[in-house]
């Protein structure tokens, strides 16, 4: 059974969708930070780059946007092998105006990707307003229904304009096909005009809300349930609804008073997408570790030990591991290279059932995944197309104190930096006495391992030091006080240095 699950708040929506209770996708929208991918912008050529076929585009956002010869928002794979031939060359020049379309959000430093190959995409169709190409999703695997598709959307389908026709056309009905292709054509009509009166800069075409794609990108005739907290929300998708369900109601309005994700038991396996260790069904686990460049992912057997024949244990838990990678691949969103190192095994017949079982879990994901490839080294190579933030951008935010390397300096560095900072201000100052306030891990290693004792009895001899933890305090960071005071006023938790 699937069900989708919608918690909206104003700044924030996120949608769940879950099979037979499990997590299979998650998806989060902030309005502080809008989801651009679709949008199309009158933009103002900066620069051109010829040898690269490339260009920048200032689109009115914070950095000029990259325009690349031959990119499109429509995933070509799904046609087949060279159905779509998109334009090569680029024909701009600096100052030119020019209507693009997002096909790339923002990813670490780098700005967006545009293109000038513009798509709209419905539930059932897409629409390819410059382009004279009628295309199929080879997902619709019976001829007959294909041809018909084909004759239906080419006998309807306008002089110089192009349509992709979606797998959940399958099953539609001919007449909402139609009805979708001419409201894709005046969607398009509409954008021109927007296009023809707006500012460089401007958006003449906003793509909907992570509601609305929700609606045309995942659901289809076999989800049986949308619950959903907001009253407003439930009522415009029963009226979106209408068209391809009728009269059944599938939307259910959630009214408790616990939070939605949390009632479903869903928060806490969406509290796990950031964990970088998943425990697999028969106690193995993988480790899965992201870099600038690329998604490192390690299997591991853990607790399983499996049966007398290795080389089965093995495979075994290697298949687990490409079912839960494909899972979280989906799940986080995550796109550019994954390396992926499985447990060695002996025999070539059993690489090669992995990788054939490997694959088969990409194929079920919606985002372009390519075929997995075992290199030189033994690791298994795939990329999946990058459209989105990743659930780490979403959910995420850089650590303040380690500015991101995942790292903090132990207490054994920060002891000699004391130290260091110690010696320094004796010599400059030269007080009686040193109030130290630090973390408790310091405070608690300097005394548990005497570190400074050797100081204390040598060259800070007759110097009263006393340290004093706060739990306040960041590990790295500490506090001197010198004084010549004859009596200190101390808290009770303050020690002595020897």
């Amino acid at each position: 059974m699937k069900k989708i699950f919608i918690d909206y708040h104003p700044k924030r929506v996120c949608v769940a969708m879950t099979e037979n209770n499990e997590l299979k996708e998650y998806y989060v929208e902030k309005a502080t930070k809008p989801k651009i991918v679709g949008n199309i912008y009158k933009g103002k050529v900066v620069n051109t780059l010829q040898g690269m076929k490339a260009a920048f585009v200032n689109i009115g956002l914070e950095k000029n946007a990259f325009l690349y010869a031959g990119e499109t928002l429509v995933d070509k794979t799904t046609l087949g092998d060279g159905a779509l031939v998109m334009p090569q060359k680029l024909n701009v020049s600096p100052g030119d105006r020019i209507m693009c379309q997002v096909v790339k959000d923002y990813f670490g430093t780098k700005g967006v990707r545009i293109s000038q190959n513009i798509s709209l995409p419905g539930r059932l169709v897409v629409i390819m307003p410059q382009m004279d190409y009628v295309g199929i999703s080879h997902k619709i695997s019976d001829e007959a229904r294909r041809d018909a598709l084909l004759k239906l959307v080419k006998e309807n389908c306008p002089a110089g304009v192009g349509f992709i026709i979606r797998t959940a056309a399958q099953n539609a009905d001919d007449a909402d096909i139609v009805k979708e292709m001419n409201s894709l054509v005046q969607k398009w009509k509409s954008i021109v005009q927007s296009y023809k009166t707006a500012q460089d800069g401007d958006v003449v075409y906003e793509e909907g809300d992570l509601i609305f794609r929700t609606i045309r990108d995942i659901l289809d005739s076999d989800i049986d349930r949308i619950i959903v907290n907001n009253e407003i929300v439930a009522r415009d998708l029963r009226q979106s609804l209408v068209e391809i369900y009728g009269d059944r109601d599938i939307v259910e309005l959630y009214t408790g008073t616990e939070n939605l994700f949390t009632y479903y038991n869903l928060q806490s396996q969406i509290s796990k997408l950031i964990k970088r260790k998943v425990i697999l069904k028969n106690g193995a686990y993988i480790v899965i570790d992201r870099t600038e460049a690329l998604t490192a992912i390690d299997v591991n057997t853990g607790k399983y030990v499996g049966e007398n024949d290795l080389e089965k244990t093995f495979l075994n838990t290697n298949f687990l591991a490409a079912e839960e990678i494909a899972k979280q691949l989906r799940l986080r969103n995550i796109g550019g290279i994954v390396i992926v190192d499985f447990i060695d095994m002996e025999l070539e017949e059993s690489r090669k059932k992995l990788l054939a079982a490997f694959e088969k879990e990409l194929k079920k994901d919606r985002v372009r995944t390519s075929k997995p490839v075992m290199t030189t080294l033994g690791l298994v190579e795939v990329t999946r197309k990058k459209t989105r933030s990743s659930v780490y951008d979403l959910l995420l935010s850089e650590c303040p104190y380690c500015q991101g390397d995942g790292f903090v300096f132990s207490e054994e560095y920060v002891i000699m930096r004391i130290r260091e900072a110690l010696m320094n201000l004796m010599s400059d100052e030269d007080p009686r006495s040193v109030i130290v306030t630090a973390n408790p891990d310091v405070y608690n290693k300097i005394f548990a391992l005497r570190y400074l004792e050797r100081e204390c009895k040598t060259i800070w001899k007759g110097k009263r030091i006393y340290i004093i933890p706060d739990a306040l305090l960041h590990r790295e960071k500490f506090s001197l006080s010198p004084t010549n005071e004859s009596v200190l006023t101390l808290p009770e938790n303050a020690k002595l240095l020897y």
